[in-house]
């Protein structure tokens, strides 16, 4: 994601633990975690919609515990 423009999670402050985001040449969306840069996640932007608004709903609340 070197050569993207990232945008760092505002949740993330000023710590280095962060999450990154990119929108790809094929208008794709990349996330990568700063703790390993080397693994970037690809998908939708539909699907992270989905996701977001699932996490927002309380839908995985249900795994942290």
């Amino acid at each position: 994601m070197a050569d993207q423009s990232r945008q760092k999670s505002s949740f993330s402050g000023d710590t280095a633990n962060c999450v990154h985001l990119a929108i790809a040449p094929d208008r794709g969306v990349k996330l990568r975690e700063s703790d390993e840069p080397e693994v970037v996640i690809s998908t939708s932007p539909d699907v992270l919609r989905a996701l977001l608004l699932g996490v927002k709903a309380g839908e995985f609340d249900h795994l942290t515990t």
